[in-house]
């Protein structure tokens, strides 16, 4: 397998509460983040995503809620990817900040891809998507 870990802080001009809202609504994802094309809720705790972003792979993961607090969001990943991503969220003048980190595995199809030389490309991709996520969330919460 390979390792990926991915951060990322954001800055966002809205309420904490509103960006907590946001992001625990994972069934509605695909309204305002364009990478995200289907979320398909398995129970309470758990949902299945299709993610792609400008790599021709659709990345199928499930999500498995850790915690829902206002300042820590977690999931375990699993699927075509295997680990855990956090969102911690704080006030901030003006907002609210984002900290973001993803600490997976590559498994499935892509372990192949990501043995290769393709780690950069791997990451260019990922920022592609988070991009979305930002600019989308940011548009989502000014609305």
């Amino acid at each position: 397998m390979r390792a990926f870990r991915f951060e990322s802080t954001w800055d966002l001009a809205a309420p904490l509460a509103d960006v907590q809202a946001v992001l625990v609504d994972l069934e509605h994802y695909p309204d305002w983040w364009p990478q995200v094309l289907a979320v398909a809720k398995i129970d309470d705790e758990t949902a299945r995503v299709l993610c792609r972003s400008t790599l021709p792979y659709t990345l199928d993961l499930v999500l498995g809620a850790v915690h829902r607090e206002p300042a820590l969001l977690e999931t375990t990943i699993s699927g075509d990817l295997s680990g855990e991503v956090r969102w911690r969220l704080s006030a901030v003048p003006g907002g609210t900040r984002l900290d973001y980190d993803q600490e997976v595995d590559v498994t499935g199809r892509l372990t192949r891809l990501a043995a290769r030389p393709l780690g950069p490309v791997l990451r260019w991709n990922h920022e592609r998507m988070m991009r979305g996520c930002r600019d989308g969330l940011a548009l989502r919460l000014s609305g």
